[in-house]
């Protein structure tokens, strides 16, 4: 589907980049959030990505405010936003789509990769979503932590999320292990949430990132990706998930796996 692209700043200072489909009809939002690296190209492409499946997509430079964007960039330094910052820069990035006549304000889904994969429950716990996206993150030992930066653990903000939750996971992780993958499923599955969870095979930390050939995996990544185009279409269909709660975990681990031994990858 042809799409049409450009920067905006939100309300409250945040630049945005945002891809429409080049159609006059009314189109589903995903706010879509970036990893550790801030608004680099990976992540505009995941925009563009989406506005071709016929969606309104915004993704947001929530690092923006850090002091040295090229080493941010590069991954040789962090910015650590708390959960209120991240609900707030959310909150602005739909507000900037007021001015975007395709955007169907009725339907709204968030995806978080790495870093911010808890983000989109944080969202969905304080206002209607029709999908929580979560890539490879928002399952470690610090998500269920309370600190200055996560003033609430995350086993108290999935009671409260409004949708159905998406986690794509990766087996040979580093930072994400299989029993990780398998308390946030313990968490949705004690509060009631229809999810759909699933561990590739073989894929480490960052699979999705086509810029990192260390960590790409083509394969993985074409089948999470489908996955959740299936998860997206039922979510943002009239029928949605229904009344019942829907519920599926699938995994491929290894029979020697070993999370001791699992490594970074570039």
């Amino acid at each position: 589907m042809p799409i049409t692209e450009k920067t905006i700043v939100c309300p409250g200072g945040m630049p945005a980049f945002v891809a429409v489909p080049k159609a006059p009809e009314k189109a589903p939002v995903i706010v879509l959030l970036h990893e550790r690296y801030g608004l680099v190209e990976h992540t505009r492409d995941l925009a563009r990505r989406h506005a071709r499946e016929g969606y309104v997509c915004i993704a947001g430079d929530y690092f923006h405010e850090h002091p040295d964007q090229d080493a941010l960039h590069a991954g040789e330094t962090s910015c650590d936003m708390t959960d209120p910052e991240a609900l707030v820069r959310m909150e602005d990035a739909l507000a900037a789509l007021a001015d975007v006549p395709q955007a169907d304000m009725t339907r709204i889904a968030a995806m978080g990769v790495c870093q911010t994969g808890r983000f989109p429950m944080l969202l969905a716990a304080h206002r209607p979503l029709k999908a929580a996206l979560c890539w490879y993150g928002a399952a470690q030992d610090r998500e269920w932590q309370e600190n200055a930066r996560y003033p609430v653990a995350l086993e108290k903000i999935i009671p409260q999320v409004s949708c159905p939750v998406l986690g794509m996971f990766g087996e040979k992780d580093h930072i994400i292990s299989v029993d990780h993958v398998r308390k946030l499923r313990g968490v949705l599955e004690a509060s009631g949430k229809s999810y759909y969870i699933e561990i590739f095979g073989g894929a480490p930390h960052g699979w999705l990132n086509d810029t990192m050939p260390g960590r790409y995996r083509r394969a993985q990544a074409e089948a999470g990706w489908a996955a959740q185009s299936a998860f997206l279409a039922k979510a943002f269909s009239e029928e949605g998930f229904g009344a019942d709660v829907q519920q599926t975990f699938k995994a491929s681990i290894s029979r020697d796996y070993d999370f001791s031994t699992h490594v970074r990858h570039e």
